[in-house]
């Protein structure tokens, strides 16, 4: 199945600039695998060394948290939008 993941800014010099990819993968656990064989060294950004989405890592599909869904085991369907969101914190009061 085809995705679109669109790719937030801190990891586009993985994927050589780019801020949208294409893979094949049925469920989130397989986009990960995938991106990773085409933009090796993205797997060490998302997941830590238990391959657990880090805790500063959000995946969202059609908008939609994967925390509320089913993590890493989160299907997938042809056409479907993975973003990938980097958590931020910090600031002022």
């Amino acid at each position: 199945m085809a995705v679109t993941v669109r790719i937030p800014t801190a990891l586009r010099r993985v994927t050589q600039g780019q801020g949208e990819v294409t893979v094949e993968a049925s469920n989130i656990a397989q986009l990960i695998d995938a991106l990773e064989k085409e933009f090796p060294g993205m797997k060490e950004r998302l997941v830590d060394e238990n391959g657990e989405i880090r805790k500063f890592v959000n995946f969202f599909v059609n908008d939609e948290d994967i925390r509320f869904l089913q993590g890493k085991d989160t299907p997938l369907k042809d056409g479907d939008v993975v973003a990938i969101i980097p958590a931020i914190a910090g600031g002022n009061k």
